[in-house]
């Protein structure tokens, strides 16, 4: 259990000016909680500013912040596209207005991506404590139908720079856990040229992001106890098209979770922190859980969704929430479950429950949304979870 890594001064604007000492402040916040692990959002445009140049100053500030996170024990997931952030996009100028290139299909920017990760790989396979990296967070977004200034790819376009760009990720950095990561509308959205195919066959393990706004919340309304159940759905959605898919040992990672408002009260967070971990613990295949985030975006940074200002665990002071002691809590139980040798009461029996059965769905995605959380199908299976059966989902082409 983690979390995702959001400086508390100066938000990831922060990277442009780094101070080690406030990076080393925020970094035993997150060992102290009892957490092991933190992902971490280097900048694109400061480290590579021009398609040819990449700065050497901000590599070695990656590597400044990853060996904080090390010498406070905790394990790094360095991103390596920054990408998109918070409602904010970060591109290099190069890919944008007067030099616009597709960030999927142009061979110059392919080119450009691959040289970044073989440089920044090849400096973090010599630190053991990183864990791989992610090829951008949630950089599939571009592509999607309704962003406003969208990159038109196809699905084959799509798979070929994933598996591409995770190829050279791979190999500078060899025997580490490397992924790509992606919003709900991999899962959900008929027309994402990124499919789950992408999802499950590439990568270390299946990712998801859990956030009750994107569908679930408008389903059930604000404040109900379902929303809480939106990440087990989710990993079993993950789980169910790594069956689908020849994949039935694979992981899942829940690589973000949050407690959004208005959808979940500030009063309610600890609550739905505790309820919705420890029940998408109940899935076997569910490896890792990184919340997001860690601290809270201070009230003097402007233009945010109002969402961003309170979905750490610790305040924009540093102070701890009390999402962060409920979330910390099932940390320590876990970590004191493995030492004892002794399953951890955080994570409750896998479920056993009759599956719920999807037949004639499109192996290539085509009709993914008929799992959307605005459907009738999650309604149904959050319904029956409420009462105590968590079934899994069954997908047959």
């Amino acid at each position: 259990m983690g979390a995702n890594y959001t400086p508390r001064i100066g938000w990831f604007h922060s990277w442009a000016d780094l101070d080690p000492a406030l990076v080393d402040e925020d970094m035993a916040q997150i060992a102290q909680l009892g957490l092991d692990h933190v992902r971490i959002f280097p900048l694109w445009p400061l480290l590579q500013p021009n398609r040819t140049l990449i700065s050497s100053r901000a590599v070695q500030d990656v590597l400044t912040v990853v060996d904080i996170a090390g010498r406070h024990g905790l394990a790094v997931s360095v991103d390596l596209l920054q990408g998109h952030l918070s409602s904010y996009d970060f591109l290099p100028a190069w890919v944008s207005t007067w030099h616009r290139r597709n960030l999927f299909t142009d061979p110059l920017v392919l080119a450009a991506q691959q040289q970044l990760a073989r440089v920044l790989g090849t400096e973090l396979a010599d630190r053991p404590h990183v864990s791989g990296m992610t090829l951008g967070n949630e950089i599939g977004q571009f592509a999607v139908s309704y962003h406003p200034d969208r990159h038109d790819t196809s699905d084959e376009q799509a798979t070929a720079w994933t598996r591409d760009l995770l190829a050279v990720v791979d190999e500078v950095l060899p025997g580490r856990r490397n992924h790509h990561s992606f919003d709900d509308c991999l899962w959900f959205k008929d027309d994402h040229p990124f499919t789950p195919a992408d999802a499950v066959l590439l990568g270390a393990s299946t990712t998801v992001h859990s956030w009750v706004f994107t569908g679930a919340g408008q389903a059930l309304g604000e404040g109900h106890p379902g929303l809480a159940l939106f990440g087990r759905y989710l990993t079993e959605v993950a789980s169910a098209w790594n069956r689908a898919l020849g994949q039935a040992d694979r992981k899942v990672w829940l690589q973000e979770i949050g407690a959004p408002v208005p959808w979940v009260a500030p009063q309610d967070a600890a609550e739905f922190a505790d309820a919705s971990v420890r029940t998408a613990l109940g899935n076997p295949d569910v490896e890792a859980v990184t919340w997001w985030c860690s601290h809270d975006v201070h009230r003097d940074l402007a233009d945010f969704p109002e969402v961003e200002y309170s979905l750490g665990l610790f305040d924009a002071e540093g102070r701890l929430k009390p999402i962060g002691e409920a979330y910390g809590a099932i940390a320590r139980e876990l970590r004191d479950g493995a030492s004892a040798g002794a399953g951890a009461d955080a994570s409750p029996a896998a479920s056993t429950a009759a599956p719920v059965v999807l037949e004639g769905m499109d192996r290539a995605g085509s009709d993914r949304s008929r799992l959307s959380p605005k459907g009738d199908i999650f309604r149904t299976w959050a319904e029956a979870a409420l009462d105590g059966e968590v079934s899994p989902l069954e997908i047959r082409f």
